[in-house]
Protein backbone atom coordinates (compact mmCIF):
# COMPACT_ATOMS: atom_id res chain seq x y z
CA UNK A 1 0.00 0.00 0.00
CA UNK A 2 3.27 2.46 1.01
CA UNK A 3 5.18 1.59 -1.99
CA UNK A 4 3.26 3.01 -4.44
CA UNK A 5 1.96 6.25 -2.89
CA UNK A 6 4.26 9.59 -2.59
CA UNK A 7 4.66 10.96 0.34
CA UNK A 8 1.84 13.79 -0.08
CA UNK A 9 -0.60 10.62 -0.63
CA UNK A 10 1.19 8.51 2.22
CA UNK A 11 0.43 11.25 4.63
CA UNK A 12 -3.09 11.90 3.67
CA UNK A 13 -4.07 8.15 3.60
CA UNK A 14 -2.02 7.79 6.51
CA UNK A 15 -4.21 10.48 8.34
CA UNK A 16 -7.59 8.86 6.88
CA UNK A 17 -6.11 5.14 8.14
CA UNK A 18 -5.78 6.77 11.72
CA UNK A 19 -9.65 7.55 11.93
CA UNK A 20 -10.69 4.43 10.09
CA UNK A 21 -11.26 1.75 12.93
CA UNK A 22 -10.66 -1.24 10.25
CA UNK A 23 -7.32 -0.25 9.48
CA UNK A 24 -6.69 1.10 13.06
CA UNK A 25 -7.48 -2.70 13.95
CA UNK A 26 -5.37 -3.96 11.24
CA UNK A 27 -2.01 -1.57 12.36
CA UNK A 28 -2.63 -3.09 16.03
CA UNK A 29 -2.48 -6.31 14.91
CA UNK A 30 0.25 -5.43 12.85
CA UNK A 31 2.08 -4.24 15.72
CA UNK A 32 1.08 -6.76 17.69
CA UNK A 33 2.74 -9.20 15.08
CA UNK A 34 5.92 -7.16 14.99
CA UNK A 35 5.91 -7.52 19.02
CA UNK A 36 5.29 -11.39 18.99
CA UNK A 37 8.13 -11.72 16.28
CA UNK A 38 10.54 -10.23 18.56
CA UNK A 39 10.10 -11.81 21.13
CA UNK A 40 10.15 -15.26 18.76
CA UNK A 41 13.53 -14.00 18.35
CA UNK A 42 14.66 -13.59 21.56
CA UNK A 43 13.92 -17.01 22.37
CA UNK A 44 15.31 -18.42 19.25
CA UNK A 45 18.75 -16.02 20.75
CA UNK A 46 18.21 -18.10 24.04
CA UNK A 47 17.92 -20.89 22.35
CA UNK A 48 21.14 -20.70 20.47
CA UNK A 49 22.89 -19.23 22.95
CA UNK A 50 25.27 -22.06 23.34
CA UNK A 51 25.88 -22.25 19.45
CA UNK A 52 26.89 -18.48 19.30
CA UNK A 53 29.43 -18.55 22.42
CA UNK A 54 30.90 -21.64 21.00
CA UNK A 55 31.19 -19.84 17.99
CA UNK A 56 32.42 -16.72 19.86
CA UNK A 57 35.11 -19.11 21.72
CA UNK A 58 36.28 -20.10 18.96
CA UNK A 59 36.65 -16.80 16.94
CA UNK A 60 38.68 -15.92 20.45
CA UNK A 61 41.22 -18.89 20.14
CA UNK A 62 41.62 -18.82 16.37
CA UNK A 63 41.71 -15.68 15.32
CA UNK A 64 42.16 -13.42 18.53
CA UNK A 65 39.05 -11.33 17.54
CA UNK A 66 37.76 -10.77 21.40
CA UNK A 67 36.22 -7.31 19.91
CA UNK A 68 34.17 -9.09 17.93
CA UNK A 69 32.38 -11.83 20.40
CA UNK A 70 30.40 -9.53 22.49
CA UNK A 71 28.72 -7.53 19.02
CA UNK A 72 28.04 -11.09 17.59
CA UNK A 73 26.00 -11.83 20.99
CA UNK A 74 24.34 -8.48 20.52
CA UNK A 75 23.64 -8.70 16.82
CA UNK A 76 22.01 -12.51 17.21
CA UNK A 77 18.54 -11.23 18.40
CA UNK A 78 18.17 -8.51 15.77
CA UNK A 79 19.13 -10.93 12.96
CA UNK A 80 16.68 -13.21 13.99
CA UNK A 81 14.24 -10.78 14.32
CA UNK A 82 15.05 -9.42 10.94
CA UNK A 83 14.85 -12.51 9.23
CA UNK A 84 11.43 -13.34 10.29
CA UNK A 85 9.70 -9.79 9.98
CA UNK A 86 10.85 -10.62 6.15
CA UNK A 87 9.33 -14.05 6.00
CA UNK A 88 6.68 -12.85 7.09
CA UNK A 89 6.22 -9.84 4.94
CA UNK A 90 6.81 -12.42 1.94
CA UNK A 91 3.91 -14.89 3.28
CA UNK A 92 1.69 -11.95 3.99
CA UNK A 93 2.10 -10.39 0.31
CA UNK A 94 1.59 -14.11 -1.09
CA UNK A 95 -1.39 -14.65 0.93
CA UNK A 96 -2.70 -11.11 -0.59
CA UNK A 97 -2.15 -9.86 3.18
CA UNK A 98 -0.46 -5.71 3.25
CA UNK A 99 1.60 -6.14 6.17
CA UNK A 100 3.05 -2.12 5.60
CA UNK A 101 3.68 -2.06 9.28
CA UNK A 102 5.55 -5.06 9.32
CA UNK A 103 7.94 -3.82 6.25
CA UNK A 104 8.78 -0.76 8.13
CA UNK A 105 9.70 -2.89 11.46
CA UNK A 106 11.36 -4.97 8.86
CA UNK A 107 13.32 -1.64 7.51
CA UNK A 108 14.49 -0.35 10.85
CA UNK A 109 15.99 -3.38 12.17
CA UNK A 110 17.59 -3.45 9.34
CA UNK A 111 18.71 -0.09 9.52
CA UNK A 112 19.75 -1.01 13.37
CA UNK A 113 21.90 -3.78 12.42
CA UNK A 114 24.10 -1.96 9.83
CA UNK A 115 24.51 0.82 12.88
CA UNK A 116 25.34 -1.88 14.99
CA UNK A 117 27.63 -3.85 13.08
CA UNK A 118 29.32 -0.93 11.06
CA UNK A 119 30.09 0.63 14.97
CA UNK A 120 31.92 -2.95 15.88
CA UNK A 121 33.46 -3.66 12.48
CA UNK A 122 34.58 -0.09 11.57
CA UNK A 123 37.39 1.23 13.46
CA UNK A 124 37.28 5.02 11.60
CA UNK A 125 34.23 6.85 13.23
CA UNK A 126 34.32 8.51 10.15
CA UNK A 127 33.27 5.83 7.83
CA UNK A 128 31.12 4.68 10.69
CA UNK A 129 28.80 7.62 10.83
CA UNK A 130 29.05 7.93 6.78
CA UNK A 131 27.44 4.19 6.40
CA UNK A 132 25.24 5.47 9.27
CA UNK A 133 23.58 8.24 7.12
CA UNK A 134 23.53 6.03 4.35
CA UNK A 135 21.77 3.58 5.93
CA UNK A 136 19.09 6.21 7.35
CA UNK A 137 18.40 7.61 4.14
CA UNK A 138 18.01 4.45 2.28
CA UNK A 139 15.41 3.38 4.99
CA UNK A 140 13.38 6.84 4.94
CA UNK A 141 13.24 6.61 1.41
CA UNK A 142 12.02 2.42 1.73
CA UNK A 143 9.21 3.41 4.22
CA UNK A 144 8.12 6.62 3.00
CA UNK A 145 7.36 4.72 -0.84
CA UNK A 146 10.40 7.13 -2.58
CA UNK A 147 12.83 4.76 -3.55
CA UNK A 148 11.52 3.66 -6.43
CA UNK A 149 11.10 7.25 -8.14
CA UNK A 150 14.69 8.23 -6.80
CA UNK A 151 15.96 5.31 -8.30
CA UNK A 152 14.28 6.03 -11.62
CA UNK A 153 15.64 9.59 -11.61
CA UNK A 154 19.36 8.61 -10.55
CA UNK A 155 18.95 6.34 -13.53
CA UNK A 156 17.74 9.07 -16.18
CA UNK A 157 20.88 10.92 -15.46
CA UNK A 158 23.54 8.39 -17.93
CA UNK A 159 26.44 8.53 -20.24
CA UNK A 160 27.04 6.23 -22.69
CA UNK A 161 30.49 5.00 -23.69
CA UNK A 162 30.43 2.77 -26.82
CA UNK A 163 27.89 -0.22 -25.98
CA UNK A 164 28.20 0.67 -21.85
CA UNK A 165 25.27 2.33 -20.67
CA UNK A 166 26.49 4.07 -17.38
CA UNK A 167 23.93 6.11 -15.33
CA UNK A 168 24.16 7.77 -12.14
CA UNK A 169 22.44 4.88 -10.32
CA UNK A 170 25.14 2.63 -11.61
CA UNK A 171 28.14 5.04 -10.28
CA UNK A 172 26.19 4.79 -6.59
CA UNK A 173 25.62 1.06 -6.70
CA UNK A 174 29.00 0.44 -8.03
CA UNK A 175 30.68 2.77 -5.69
CA UNK A 176 28.81 1.20 -2.65
CA UNK A 177 29.03 -2.42 -3.75
CA UNK A 178 32.91 -1.90 -4.25
CA UNK A 179 33.50 -0.29 -1.07
CA UNK A 180 31.79 -3.38 0.97
CA UNK A 181 34.15 -5.64 -1.49
CA UNK A 182 37.25 -4.45 -1.14
CA UNK A 183 36.70 -3.87 2.83
CA UNK A 184 35.87 -7.44 3.15
CA UNK A 185 38.57 -8.77 0.58
CA UNK A 186 41.28 -6.50 2.67
CA UNK A 187 40.00 -7.83 5.93
CA UNK A 188 39.51 -11.60 4.81
CA UNK A 189 43.43 -10.79 2.96
CA UNK A 190 44.62 -9.64 6.40
CA UNK A 191 43.02 -13.32 8.22
CA UNK A 192 44.55 -15.09 5.99
CA UNK A 193 47.57 -13.46 6.12
CA UNK A 194 47.98 -14.05 10.09
CA UNK A 195 46.76 -17.83 9.49
CA UNK A 196 49.87 -17.52 6.97
CA UNK A 197 52.27 -16.38 9.27
CA UNK A 198 51.73 -18.97 11.97
CA UNK A 199 52.61 -21.88 9.67
CA UNK A 200 56.27 -22.69 10.39
CA UNK A 201 56.73 -24.59 7.56
CA UNK A 202 57.25 -21.79 5.32
CA UNK A 203 59.71 -19.55 5.01
CA UNK A 204 59.07 -15.16 6.06
CA UNK A 205 59.99 -15.04 2.26
CA UNK A 206 57.25 -17.39 0.84
CA UNK A 207 55.02 -16.04 3.82
CA UNK A 208 55.24 -12.51 2.92
CA UNK A 209 54.87 -13.40 -1.01
CA UNK A 210 51.91 -15.65 -0.51
CA UNK A 211 50.12 -13.09 1.89
CA UNK A 212 50.69 -10.26 -1.37
CA UNK A 213 49.56 -12.21 -3.75
CA UNK A 214 46.62 -12.91 -1.66
CA UNK A 215 45.66 -9.69 -0.97
CA UNK A 216 46.35 -8.36 -4.92
CA UNK A 217 44.09 -11.54 -6.03
CA UNK A 218 41.34 -10.27 -3.62
CA UNK A 219 40.88 -6.95 -4.32
CA UNK A 220 40.65 -8.21 -8.02
CA UNK A 221 38.07 -10.18 -7.59
CA UNK A 222 36.34 -7.98 -5.85
CA UNK A 223 36.95 -4.84 -8.24
CA UNK A 224 35.70 -7.31 -11.04
CA UNK A 225 32.80 -8.84 -8.72
CA UNK A 226 30.90 -5.23 -8.07
CA UNK A 227 31.48 -4.42 -11.48
CA UNK A 228 29.35 -7.33 -12.88
CA UNK A 229 27.27 -7.00 -9.84
CA UNK A 230 26.03 -3.45 -10.97
CA UNK A 231 25.44 -4.78 -14.46
CA UNK A 232 28.94 -3.19 -16.23
CA UNK A 233 30.45 -5.30 -19.10
CA UNK A 234 34.07 -5.30 -19.06
CA UNK A 235 34.13 -6.50 -22.38
CA UNK A 236 32.43 -3.52 -23.66
CA UNK A 237 35.43 -0.98 -21.91
CA UNK A 238 37.97 -2.85 -23.17
CA UNK A 239 39.64 -0.27 -25.51
CA UNK A 240 39.06 2.67 -23.20
CA UNK A 241 40.87 0.65 -20.30
CA UNK A 242 43.30 -0.27 -22.87
CA UNK A 243 44.06 3.48 -23.25
CA UNK A 244 43.74 4.06 -19.44
CA UNK A 245 46.38 1.13 -19.25
CA UNK A 246 49.05 2.55 -21.24
CA UNK A 247 48.95 6.49 -19.60
CA UNK A 248 49.00 4.50 -16.26
CA UNK A 249 51.92 2.35 -17.29
CA UNK A 250 54.12 5.08 -17.70
CA UNK A 251 52.91 7.67 -15.04
CA UNK A 252 53.25 4.50 -12.91
CA UNK A 253 56.22 3.56 -13.90
CA UNK A 254 58.21 3.44 -10.83
CA UNK A 255 55.48 2.15 -8.64
CA UNK A 256 55.41 -0.92 -11.16
CA UNK A 257 58.78 -1.41 -11.21
CA UNK A 258 58.96 -1.43 -6.97
CA UNK A 259 56.00 -3.83 -7.54
CA UNK A 260 58.05 -6.50 -9.73
CA UNK A 261 61.17 -5.83 -7.55
CA UNK A 262 59.02 -6.84 -4.46
CA UNK A 263 58.15 -10.01 -6.47
CA UNK A 264 62.04 -10.76 -7.21
CA UNK A 265 63.37 -10.06 -3.63
CA UNK A 266 60.37 -12.52 -2.71
CA UNK A 267 60.59 -15.50 -4.96
CA UNK A 268 64.68 -15.16 -4.70
CA UNK A 269 64.55 -14.76 -1.32
CA UNK A 270 67.93 -12.77 -0.99
CA UNK A 271 66.14 -10.47 1.74
CA UNK A 272 63.49 -11.82 3.97
CA UNK A 273 61.89 -10.25 7.08
CA UNK A 274 64.18 -11.01 10.30
CA UNK A 275 67.48 -9.95 7.93
CA UNK A 276 69.73 -7.68 9.09
CA UNK A 277 71.16 -5.25 6.25
CA UNK A 278 72.71 -2.23 5.16
CA UNK A 279 71.77 0.08 2.22
CA UNK A 280 73.69 3.34 2.08
CA UNK A 281 74.20 4.70 5.60
CA UNK A 282 70.07 2.62 6.44
CA UNK A 283 71.28 -0.14 9.03
CA UNK A 284 68.48 -1.98 10.46
CA UNK A 285 65.91 -4.98 10.60
CA UNK A 286 63.92 -5.88 8.22
CA UNK A 287 60.52 -5.70 9.47
CA UNK A 288 58.48 -6.21 6.97
CA UNK A 289 58.23 -6.66 2.62
CA UNK A 290 55.22 -4.58 0.75
CA UNK A 291 54.74 -4.39 -2.33
CA UNK A 292 56.00 -1.48 -3.21
CA UNK A 293 58.66 -0.80 -0.42
CA UNK A 294 60.43 -2.67 2.43
CA UNK A 295 60.07 -1.46 6.20
CA UNK A 296 63.41 -1.71 8.01
CA UNK A 297 63.31 -1.03 11.74
CA UNK A 298 67.14 0.41 12.77
CA UNK A 299 68.24 -0.07 16.21
CA UNK A 300 67.48 3.82 17.17
CA UNK A 301 63.43 3.22 16.97
CA UNK A 302 63.64 4.97 13.02
CA UNK A 303 61.66 3.08 10.58
CA UNK A 304 63.00 3.43 7.04
CA UNK A 305 60.74 2.68 4.31
CA UNK A 306 63.11 1.83 1.44
CA UNK A 307 61.72 1.04 -2.39
CA UNK A 308 62.31 -2.28 -3.57
CA UNK A 309 63.71 -1.09 -6.61
CA UNK A 310 66.34 0.60 -4.55
CA UNK A 311 67.18 -2.86 -3.08
CA UNK A 312 67.55 -4.42 -6.53
CA UNK A 313 69.84 -2.06 -7.87
CA UNK A 314 72.30 -0.52 -5.09
CA UNK A 315 74.61 -2.97 -3.23
CA UNK A 316 73.00 -4.58 0.12
CA UNK A 317 74.87 -5.67 3.16
CA UNK A 318 72.61 -8.60 4.09
CA UNK A 319 74.93 -9.53 7.49
CA UNK A 320 72.26 -12.46 7.88
CA UNK A 321 71.38 -13.90 4.15
CA UNK A 322 73.03 -17.59 4.48
CA UNK A 323 74.17 -17.78 7.83
CA UNK A 324 73.41 -15.21 10.92
CA UNK A 325 76.70 -15.39 12.11
CA UNK A 326 78.42 -12.25 12.19
CA UNK A 327 82.23 -11.90 13.05
CA UNK A 328 83.00 -8.23 15.08
CA UNK A 329 86.67 -7.45 15.54
CA UNK A 330 87.73 -5.23 18.57
CA UNK A 331 91.48 -3.42 18.48
CA UNK A 332 93.39 -2.90 21.79
CA UNK A 333 96.65 -2.43 22.83
CA UNK A 334 99.25 -3.05 26.08
CA UNK A 335 102.37 -1.82 27.30
CA UNK A 336 105.43 -3.54 25.41
CA UNK A 337 106.71 -4.94 28.90
CA UNK A 338 103.15 -6.68 29.60
CA UNK A 339 103.34 -10.70 29.04
CA UNK A 340 101.49 -11.17 25.29
CA UNK A 341 100.62 -14.89 25.42
CA UNK A 342 98.73 -14.48 28.96
CA UNK A 343 96.79 -11.64 27.23
CA UNK A 344 96.41 -12.84 24.56
CA UNK A 345 94.62 -16.23 26.82
CA UNK A 346 92.58 -13.84 29.14
CA UNK A 347 91.32 -11.78 26.07
CA UNK A 348 89.74 -14.55 25.00
CA UNK A 349 88.54 -15.94 28.11
CA UNK A 350 87.07 -12.24 28.98
CA UNK A 351 84.85 -12.40 25.33
CA UNK A 352 83.18 -16.11 26.40
CA UNK A 353 82.04 -14.67 29.35
CA UNK A 354 80.06 -12.39 27.55
CA UNK A 355 76.12 -14.06 27.07
CA UNK A 356 75.86 -12.98 23.10
CA UNK A 357 79.25 -14.29 22.09
CA UNK A 358 78.97 -17.60 20.47
CA UNK A 359 81.20 -20.49 21.75
CA UNK A 360 81.78 -21.96 18.44
CA UNK A 361 83.63 -20.00 16.32
CA UNK A 362 85.56 -19.50 19.84
CA UNK A 363 86.98 -16.28 19.87
CA UNK A 364 90.71 -15.41 19.47
CA UNK A 365 92.92 -13.01 20.04
CA UNK A 366 96.24 -11.98 17.57
CA UNK A 367 98.82 -9.28 17.52
CA UNK A 368 98.80 -6.66 14.24
CA UNK A 369 101.57 -4.54 15.26
CA UNK A 370 104.54 -3.13 17.40
CA UNK A 371 103.99 0.35 17.86
CA UNK A 372 106.16 2.87 19.56
CA UNK A 373 104.81 2.67 22.95
CA UNK A 374 102.39 -0.35 23.20
CA UNK A 375 101.48 -3.76 21.68
CA UNK A 376 98.51 -3.38 19.40
CA UNK A 377 96.34 -6.40 19.35
CA UNK A 378 92.60 -7.82 17.61
CA UNK A 379 90.02 -9.12 19.97
CA UNK A 380 87.80 -11.25 17.47
CA UNK A 381 84.94 -13.07 18.16
CA UNK A 382 81.16 -14.04 16.99
CA UNK A 383 77.65 -13.46 17.44
CA UNK A 384 74.30 -15.12 15.88
CA UNK A 385 71.66 -12.44 16.57
CA UNK A 386 73.07 -8.84 14.34
CA UNK A 387 69.28 -8.05 14.94
CA UNK A 388 69.79 -7.14 18.67
CA UNK A 389 72.59 -4.58 18.05
CA UNK A 390 76.30 -4.94 17.54
CA UNK A 391 77.81 -1.37 19.37
CA UNK A 392 76.29 -2.75 22.91
CA UNK A 393 78.00 -6.44 22.16
CA UNK A 394 81.06 -4.54 21.37
CA UNK A 395 80.52 -2.09 24.72
CA UNK A 396 80.01 -5.37 27.01
CA UNK A 397 83.43 -7.03 25.39
CA UNK A 398 84.98 -3.84 26.00
CA UNK A 399 83.79 -3.65 29.84
CA UNK A 400 84.67 -7.52 29.97
CA UNK A 401 88.29 -7.31 28.97
CA UNK A 402 88.80 -4.10 30.98
CA UNK A 403 88.07 -5.74 33.74
CA UNK A 404 90.57 -9.11 33.06
CA UNK A 405 93.24 -6.20 32.72
CA UNK A 406 92.50 -4.89 35.83
CA UNK A 407 92.41 -7.94 37.28
CA UNK A 408 96.02 -9.12 36.44
CA UNK A 409 97.93 -5.63 36.66
CA UNK A 410 97.93 -5.02 33.19
CA UNK A 411 97.49 -1.34 32.62
CA UNK A 412 96.54 0.31 29.61
CA UNK A 413 99.80 1.82 27.64
CA UNK A 414 100.13 5.63 28.37
CA UNK A 415 102.10 6.78 24.76
CA UNK A 416 104.74 9.77 26.65
CA UNK A 417 107.13 12.08 24.84
CA UNK A 418 110.81 13.35 25.93
CA UNK A 419 111.71 16.92 25.07
CA UNK A 420 115.27 17.45 25.65
CA UNK A 421 116.38 21.12 25.34
CA UNK A 422 120.02 21.33 24.10
CA UNK A 423 122.90 24.35 24.37
CA UNK A 424 122.00 26.55 21.63
CA UNK A 425 124.59 27.68 19.41
CA UNK A 426 126.38 31.38 20.22
CA UNK A 427 124.94 32.63 17.11
CA UNK A 428 121.57 32.03 18.11
CA UNK A 429 121.69 32.86 21.62
CA UNK A 430 123.19 36.98 20.37
CA UNK A 431 120.29 38.94 19.77
CA UNK A 432 119.67 39.94 16.66
CA UNK A 433 121.63 43.42 15.36
CA UNK A 434 119.47 46.74 14.56
CA UNK A 435 119.90 47.04 11.08
CA UNK A 436 122.01 50.15 9.89
CA UNK A 437 121.21 52.10 6.64
CA UNK A 438 123.20 51.04 3.64
CA UNK A 439 123.13 54.04 2.43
Amino acid sequence: MLENLSLSDWLHQAGEDALSREHLEIAVLQLALVVGIFALAWAIRLATCPLTARLGERIEQYFRWNWLTAPLRGLATLIYAWLLLVIAKRVGHRFGADLGLVGIAASLTAVWIVLWASAALLRDALIARLVAVIAWIVAALDITGLLAPTETVLDSVALTVGAVRISLLIVIKALLVIAVLLWAALGLARLIGARIRHVTGLSPSVQALTSNLLKIALISLALVIGLNTVGIDLTGLAVFSGAIGVGLGFGLQKIVSNFVSGIILLVEQSIKPGDVIEVGHTYGCVGSLGARYASVRGRDGKEYLIPNETLITNQVINWSYSSSLLRLDLMFAVPPDADLHDVRRFASEAARQVKRVVGTPAPVCHITEFGDNAVHLMLRFWIEDPQNGVKNVKGDVYLALWDAMRARGVPLPNPQREIRIRELPAAWSQPAQPRQAAE
